[in-house]
């Protein structure tokens, strides 16, 4: 079903619903078929188009720890936490702390 459900969200880029949640939406949907690294590159293009979307900035930090960026993932999770503060968006942010901390112990990159 996922593989369907990208076909049908990149024939939508490019077009007049391509944005955020679109990017969001086709990231989510990589991770969950198991390619953390193409997710994190809709997940990029997401927060590209809205710098601002909090519950982005989560998921591309569990696409980078997915993917083995560890430095990467600590540095979406500080950002995102940042964002989420300032939209007043308490939840995502304690989310996004409890994930940093985690990764605090972790090496940089795993292999």
């Amino acid at each position: 079903m996922t593989t369907a459900i990208i076909a049908n969200l990149e024939k939508l880029l490019g077009g007049p619903r391509d944005g955020a949640l679109l990017r969001y939406s086709l990231g989510n949907e990589w991770l969950k078929a198991g390619d953390p690294a193409r997710a994190a590159a809709c997940l990029r293009a997401a927060i590209e188009r809205d710098a601002q979307y909090s519950a982005a900035w989560k998921l591309l930090g569990k696409a980078l720890t997915e993917s083995g960026d560890i430095s990467a993932a600590r540095a979406a999770y500080a950002e995102g936490i940042r964002v989420a503060e300032a939209k007043g968006d308490v939840q995502s942010a304690r989310e996004m702390a409890v994930f940093a901390r985690r990764l605090a112990k972790e090496p940089d990159e795993h292999p």
